[in-house]
């Protein structure tokens, strides 16, 4: 078997969510990401172990690695498709079932250890769950892999469940409505929230993201690297709906 030297897996194991098993996945290794938006960094996928990504969601399985993020939509009962009122912008038809089905080939290695992990990070900007929450998985994982890195970014909205692991310090919080960002900044925490138009934007506290095309797309993610959590000190961010599930956003 020779192995994709682009990926590697990082985790197998129980979601920090629901105990269902997952695995993390790390891809950009020897190539790097062609995302127009993100730049060449490190991307993270977390997946449900045994259930391809948009049977996943479709279902409800999904919760294991998204928790009850909105986005997600209302699991159908039509046996084919996404999740009803899907608005998350992530295609789950092209990258994550990519990377779920080239590990159930086999072809990816696994890094164990955290040096090996600290090595795979170092000088990268890493991209925390590309789909997927990156609080259901053990933040020791990100610990390691973000020791020597140049940079990252990360988004949750997991701060309403208990055992998932949300560090304020790698993660935006996630939030839904001017008055769950409200709550977070009251807490000293940075918010990532997706509006309608930029004249949602709270001017005090948020700016628009300056990858988005609303801002001109005048930077990468990888170059950006504002949505880190608490490690910097910076307004919060916003972004109008955007990505494959932009029709269906509501906020």
């Amino acid at each position: 078997m020779t192995y994709n030297s682009n990926g590697m897996i990082l985790y197998e194991g129980p979601s920090l969510i629901d105990g269902t098993p997952i695995v993390l996945i790390v891809t950009g290794i020897s190539k790097g990401s062609s995302n127009p938006k993100t730049g060449t960094m490190l991307q993270t996928f977390i997946l449900v172990l045994k259930v391809a990504p948009i049977e996943a969601n479709r279902t409800g399985l999904d919760r294991s690695i998204c928790g009850d993020c909105k986005h997600r939509g209302t699991p159908n009962t039509t046996g084919k498709g996404l999740a009803t009122q899907r608005s998350c912008y992530v295609n789950l038809g092209h990258a994550p079932t990519n990377v779920f089905k080239t590990y159930h080939r086999g072809r990816y290695a696994t890094v164990t250890g955290a040096a090996n992990l600290a090595k795979l990070g170092k000088g990268r900007t890493v991209r925390l769950g590309t789909y997927g929450d990156p609080a259901a998985i053990p933040s020791y994982i990100w610990d390691a892999l973000l020791s020597e890195c140049a940079g990252h970014t990360a988004y949750t909205h997991q701060d309403n469940i208990p055992t998932a692991h949300v560090v304020s310090k790698y993660m935006m919080l996630s939030a839904d409505t001017h008055a769950e960002a409200l709550r977070a900044w009251a807490q000293g925490s940075r918010t990532f929230r997706v509006v309608n138009t930029v004249a949602d934007i709270d001017k005090r506290n948020e700016i628009l993201c300056p990858a988005s095309a609303e801002a001109g797309k005048r930077t990468t993610c990888e170059a950006c690297k504002l949505c880190s959590g608490s490690s910097i000190s910076a307004k919060s961010i916003a972004i109008p709906a955007h990505g494959a599930g932009k029709g269906n956003f509501m906020a």
